[in-house]
This record gives C-alpha cells, sequence and structure tokens, in this order.
C-alpha cells in the first residue's frame, strides 16, 4: 500500500509542480521508496511501502518494457500470481515479482475497462499512455483506497490525499463546498464525489475516469452489485459456503513479503477473521488489540479470551490517549471534517501493531456486508408496517407503552411519543426515513443550529436525495439487502473505509479486510435478507451460525459493542476548555453557526444536563479543519 499522485497539463499551460515536495507531502504513505516521472504533459509520483517484492524491481512509477504506458498504483492485487500466470502462458516475461509488473502488463494486453473487470483487490491507480496522451484513472468497487482530483486551470492534479493537492497547487481555492458541509453535518462524513472544498472531488468506489490534455472527458461505474442474482442455497447449505468463501478471501491476503498481523477487538467480524487465519496460517496470528481505562468501552477481556481460544501471539495496551494533540494530525491526513470518533481507536491500534507488523487484518465491512446494525431491523419493521398499512395501530401501542411505564415508574422523568428516532421515523418514508434514523443533526436540528446565510449558500438539504439514488440502485432487492446495499455505497466507503485508511496509512500500515473481497459480497448479496436479519431481530444471523463452532462457546450471544472511545467525558474534561476557547471565545464558526445554540449545547454538556458529545465533537472537528487549512468562511 501506498501514495500516489500526478499532473497532466492542459495544452498551452505554462505550469508544471513541483511533484517531489509533493511526494514528501504523502511519505507517510511509503516510507521505503519513492519516485517521480515526468514528460512533456505529465508527470506522476509515487510513494512505496514496500509489502510484495521488496527490491527496486517494484519500484513505481513503473513502465510497460515498450515504455508506452506508465503506472503508479497504491494498494493490492489478491489474484495477481493467477493472471501472472495466464501471462506467462501467453509468453510473457518478467522483470520481478511485484503485482504492479503484472497489473501493467494486463493493462497493455487486454486494454483499461478489461484489466479492470479482472482485478480482485483493492486499488487506486493512474495509468498515463504516451501514444494517445491519456491518463486513465480508477478506483477499487468498495472504495477501499482512495483517489481525490481536481482541476486547476492549468490542469488536472490528483493524490491519495486532499493536502497533497495544495501542495502540487498551492493556489488552488480553498473555498468550502457548502453542499458537502450540510451532508458532513447530517452524515459526519463528506460523500464522493464532493470533498470539503469546492475546488476537489474524489472518484467514487467502482468508478474509473479518462482525462485527456487535462481535462476530465468522462467518469463511468464500472461495476456494481447484480440485485437479480438469487442465490437458491438452503440455510446450511449457505453456511458451508460462506466459511469457504471467507477462508479464500482471508488466504489469499494473507500474501506478504513483510510480517503480518491481525486487529482483534474481541467482536464478530475481527474474531472471524483471525479465526480464519489461524486454520490457514503456519504459526500462532500475531494479534493487537487496545482498550480503555473506562470499563464501558473496554474489550480487551472480550479479545483476550479469543485469542486464548486461537493460540494466538497476542499483544494488547490500555490507551491513555492524547485526543486534544492528536485531532489536528489526524486532520492533516482527513483533508476534510470526518468526525466519526472511532478513528482515533483505529490510529492508536495501527500505531501499536505497526512496531512489530507492516500488514494487518481487520473485519471491516462485516457489519454492513451482514447487517450488524440495529438500524436495519428498524427499516425493515417500518417498511412491514407501513406494507400492512398498521402503523398507526403501532403508534399508538407505544403511546400506551410510553403511559404505563410513566405511571408505573413514577420517579423517572415522563416519556413521551415519539420517545426515539425509531419511532420518529415511522412518519417518513424511504430515503427520508433513514436519513432520519442515522442522522446526527436532522433537518429540523440543523434549521436551529446554522445562521441564515449558511442556509442560503447551501441551497437547500439535499442529504435525502444522495441516499435515495442509492436506495434507486438497489431497487431490486429485497427490503434488507435493499438497506444494505444502501450502506454499502454510502455508510461503507465514505466513514469506515476512509477512517481505516487515513489512520492505518498515517502509521504506515496496510490493512486488509476479508469480508471486503468484491466475490464475497457478491455471494453475500446474493442471499436472503432473512439469512442475515433474522424475523426475531437477530443480526448476522448466517455470519454467527456459520463461524460459531470456530469461537469460543457463548461467543455469539454477546452484545454488540463497536470500537467506540468514551468520548462523552472526553468533551467534558480534556476538550471542555477548548469548546470554550475555540466555539464561543473565537467563534471560529461563527458565520455558520448561532452561537447561542451553539453555547447551549456546550453548557447542557459539560453540565451533565444532557448528552451532545457526538454533536460537540463534529463542530470541533470542523472548527480544526477551517483552522489547519485555512479555510475561507
Amino acid at each position: 500500500m501506498c501514495g500516489i499522485l500526478g499532473f497532466a497539463a492542459r495544452a498551452g499551460a505554462t505550469f508544471r509542480p513541483d511533484l517531489d515536495a509533493a511526494v514528501q507531502r504523502q511519505r507517510h504513505r511509503g516510507p521505503d521508496d519513492s519516485g517521480v516521472w515526468r514528460d512533456d504533459w505529465t508527470a506522476l509520483g509515487f510513494n512505496r511501502l514496500s509489502i510484495i517484492d521488496l527490491s527496486a524491481k517494484g519500484h513505481q512509477p513503473m513502465q510497460s518494457p515498450d515504455g508506452r504506458y506508465v503506472i503508479v498504483f497504491n494498494g493490492e492485487i489478491y489474484n495477481f500470481p493467477e493472471l501472472r500466470a495466464g501471462l506467462a502462458a501467453q509468453g510473457e516475461t518478467f522483470a520481478g515479482h511485484s503485482d504492479t509488473e503484472v497489473l501493467l502488463r494486463v493493462f497493455a494486453r487486454e486494454g483499461f475497462e478489461r484489466c479492470l473487470a479482472q482485478l480482485r483487490g483493492m486499488f487506486a491507480l493512474a495509468l498515463w499512455d504516451r501514444q494517445t496522451r491519456t491518463l486513465a484513472l480508477a478506483r477499487d468497487r468498495l472504495g477501499v483506497k482512495p483517489l481525490v482530483y481536481a482541476d486547476t486551470g492549468a490542469g488536472f492534479a490528483f493524490a491519495s490525499e486532499i493536502a497533497t493537492l495544495f501542495q502540487i497547487k498551492p493556489d488552488l481555492s480553498r473555498a468550502p463546498d457548502y453542499a458537502a458541509m450540510d451532508h458532513y453535518l447530517t452524515f459526519q462524513y463528506i460523500p464522493a464525489p464532493l470533498s470539503g472544498f469546492r475546488a476537489i472531488r474524489k472518484l467514487p468506489p467502482a468508478h474509473a475516469m479518462i482525462v485527456r490534455e487535462g481535462k476530465v472527458e468522462r467518469v463511468w461505474r464500472y461495476w456494481d452489485i447484480d440485485h437479480s442474482a438469487r442465490s437458491s442455497l438452503s440455510f446450511a447449505e449457505a453456511c458451508e459456503a460462506l466459511r469457504e468463501k471467507v477462508l479464500e478471501a482471508t488466504r489469499i491476503r494473507l500474501v506478504s513479503d513483510v510480517p503480518l498481523g491481525a486487529f482483534l477487538s474481541g467482536g464478530v467480524d475481527s474474531s472471524i477473521t483471525v479465526a480464519a487465519m489461524a486454520r490457514l496460517a503456519s504459526e500462532p496470528v500475531k494479534t493487537y488489540a487496545i482498550g480503555f481505562e473506562d470499563e464501558r468501552f473496554n474489550e480487551l477481556p472480550y479479545a483476550r479470551e479469543v485469542a486464548r481460544h486461537l493460540g494466538t501471539e497476542h499483544h494488547e495496551m490500555t490507551v491513555r490517549p492524547a485526543a486534544v494533540d492528536l485531532l489536528p494530525q489526524l486532520i492533516e491526513h482527513l483533508g476534510e471534517p470526518m468526525a466519526d470518533n472511532s478513528l482515533m481507536p483505529t490510529y492508536y491500534v495501527s500505531e501499536f501493531a505497526r512496531k512489530s507488523v507492516t500488514v494487518a487484518l481487520t473485519g471491516d465491512g462485516g457489519d454492513e456486508v451482514f447487517a450488524g446494525y440495529r438500524r436495519f431491523y428498524h427499516m425493515r419493521r417500518a417498511e412491514t408496517l407501513a406494507r400492512w398499512r398498521l402503523t398507526p395501530l403501532w403508534r399508538g401501542s407505544r403511546r400506551l407503552t410510553l403511559a404505563v411505564e410513566n405511571l408505573t415508574h413514577p420517579g423517572k422523568p415522563r416519556r413521551r411519543f415519539p420517545a426515539s428516532r425509531a419511532d420518529e421515523m415511522l412518519a417518513l418514508a424511504g430515503a427520508e426515513r433513514y436519513q432520519h434514523l442515522l442522522a446526527f443533526y436532522t433537518d429540523s436540528e440543523k434549521r436551529s443550529l446554522i445562521t441564515p446565510e449558511f442556509a442560503r449558500a447551501t441551497g437547500g438539504s439535499a442529504t435525502s436525495d444522495y441516499l435515495a439514488r442509492a436506495l434507486a440502485r438497489g431497487a431490486g432487492a429485497d427490503a434488507v439487502n435493499r438497506w444494505l446495499y444502501v450502506d454499502q455505497s454510502t455508510y461503507l466507503p465514505e466513514d469506515i473505509l476512509f477512517k481505516v485508511d487515513i489512520a492505518s496509512m498515517a502509521n504506515s500500515l496496510e490493512c486488509r479486510s476479508p469480508f471486503l473481497d468484491h466475490q464475497l459480497i457478491e455471494f453475500a448479496c446474493s442471499l436472503p435478507g432473512s439469512y442475515k436479519l433474522t424475523a426475531a431481530g437477530r443480526h448476522k444471523h448466517i455470519l454467527k451460525e456459520a463461524f460459531k463452532d470456530w469461537l469460543p462457546a457463548g461467543f455469539m450471544q454477546r452484545e454488540k459493542k463497536g470500537f467506540a472511545v468514551p468520548l462523552a467525558s472526553w468533551i467534558r474534561n480534556d476538550f471542555g476548555p477548548i469548546l470554550r476557547e475555540r466555539l464561543l471565545a473565537q467563534k471560529a464558526l461563527a458565520p455558520w453557526f448561532r452561537q447561542d445554540a451553539v453555547e447551549r449545547m456546550i453548557e447542557e454538556h459539560l453540565s451533565g444536563r444532557a448528552s451532545h458529545s457526538n454533536r460537540l465533537w463534529s463542530l470541533l472537528v470542523l472548527a480544526q479543519w477551517v483552522e489547519s487549512f485555512k479555510v475561507p468562511l
């Protein structure tokens, strides 16, 4: 895994970037080697984290033997041995043993689009054709690896990280994208193709693009889930097939010429990943876990139990985070606001693991592929009630239940309907219902927070349209699979995978997840939704049943915790003074947010009258981004 960057000049433009300085800006992504290649029209740069073929023969940018093609490639092609064997059978010879060389040869023989269809892996890449003077770029199907770009006026710039684009073209506009800010307040992330900056865009997952003479000529989606595919396997047969596919997806991710281990949080997904590794490995798997002093967020005992059961070489540490000091560093790597607070523990476990391994397998994707979140249950229930016209009856029963609770528990605060997001969403439908369920700020809450000027700049919220587009593409699936597809298209790449890439690559660590194998996902999506979420509300049903014998007895019955941090106490203690200073005294976000609303949230949280930890964290992250990148408000 590495860092890539480059620039393709427009005809007649005289600007040429200092790519050597830009390469240094991304050095954390690949400290082992770097390179820059130039001709009269384009320049390509690369940072190498050596994983496969550690010799100089894996150096990038890499040219094809005839000199026509030049590639920079970030990621891993897991099926490169099969591709290499096929090429060798056609008479191809190779200088080294890297997947990059194989990738370049397939491109040269098959063409860009046919090559992409054959790749199994995670990647962001750029291929310069010196003969046609076109630059072709692509991003992997699930969006594991990032790719950002900008039309600079003088030409087309691209990189693995946003900050690098400002190194390539220092006068690139830093004006914020207000539509992106609106999405951020709702989701805590900014969805592709938007970025925090109006001048910068992100290539979406499973997309490719052609750039000619420094201008984007074409962007297209090259892969999607086929929702018409339906498996006829019984549940028992599907469990057996799932075990085989997880083992295979794990096996091809164990190929490495450097030390390899795994994150072990003690949750279902990482534990299954480690169990699969243990069955395939010839020596104990190295596992890494972190915990917190706050026992509510400490899963070290569960990770320890799994490690003992599987006989791993287990490493653990209790984190006493310097979160105040870490935030500016993380924002520099993110390049835009992203407020998933699990970024911090992901950073710490990556830093911890990197002391002894260069590659770590993870359980990322399990929740989004096998229905690990409670929201899938709420959405299915709401749709079932609406389909049978039972919503009014349900709402009435909820009112009655709350009234009985108020009578039988007179000492507790009175609760009225709607008492939760799950209650409120019943009045909505489709994408708006889903948005309301997962929003950090609902539309009404945003209206009470933002200034009139900010509201005008956004041009009206379009967050439900973003979800609706994904929902429309998944229209052929059943209810559970449809909402899983929405998560796989939105939350998974824009939050989870972005977070993992930034946190791991900041520590020069490569992360791989078997659950992100596109063939495994295609299989999972062909299974009935009821295999994943039962009528009784059991989440990840098939995953738990298929692998229950691989893990300690009773393990699958544990309640899901998630990879979270004690954010509420951090906000009250570590970040309390900073919140008051940044958001109130300095009025860092005053042009965007009403000061009285911000002050009320801060005081309610710090006094303990209410919990606004996630919302305040999102504002603090936003303020840090504005400061770090000198964003004009």
